[in-house]
């Protein structure tokens, strides 16, 4: 029997119900596995560099208007960074970093605002880490010893016994008058 009108016209509908409702149900599934991003750091807006002036603002004003920074580098104590970051997670449960701002304001030794600089991801270097293991001493172990190598080294109290002799919660009487404790 051929297909009449009617018949014809309710085809097309009869396929695209369907695969109108699997397409509603799953576009809000993938929200279930997004992730949302997670913002580390204090952001710098240009709003508030621009509140800060080389060779006139102070660390003291610095602070003030951006708060204290991120870090300072270990040799060159002058510097002061604001890290920001926007990370997400990757497949395999890393986290990515989406986006990332660093700030590095470099003061004189009487602490005026010498240089503003300012990075992005883009200009960040990459580092291949090296491939080879650190040698242990001791060799390599066996099978049979990565598998009973860590009985008997269970600590219930983990790091919260005091191994350097003195009392729980670290404190100790050495250097006191009298050096006996109760």
């Amino acid at each position: 029997m051929p297909p009449t009108a009617k018949d014809q016209n309710l085809r097309p509908a009869r396929l695209t119900i369907p695969f109108l409702f699997t397409a509603l149900l799953a576009l809000p599934g993938c929200a279930i596995f997004s992730d949302a991003p997670h913002y580390r750091g204090i952001a710098v807006s240009q709003h508030d560099l621009g509140e800060l002036t080389p060779g006139l603002s102070q660390q003291a004003d610095a602070q003030a208007v951006l708060g204290p920074p991120t870090f300072t580098p270990q040799y060159s104590p002058n510097d002061w960074v604001y890290v920001a970051q926007v990370t997400k997670m990757r497949i395999g449960q890393t986290e990515g970093v989406k986006s990332q701002n660093v700030v590095v304001l470099a003061f004189d030794q009487s602490g005026t605002l010498q240089t503003v600089t300012q990075k992005t991801l883009k200009d960040s270097v990459g580092v291949a880490m090296e491939g080879h293991q650190t040698p242990v001493p001791g060799g390599t172990p066996g099978f049979f010893q990565q598998l009973i190598g860590g009985v008997g080294s269970y600590n219930p109290l983990g790091a919260a016994q005091d191994t350097s002799g003195g009392a729980p919660g670290g404190s100790s009487n050495v250097g006191t008058p009298g050096g006996s404790s109760f």
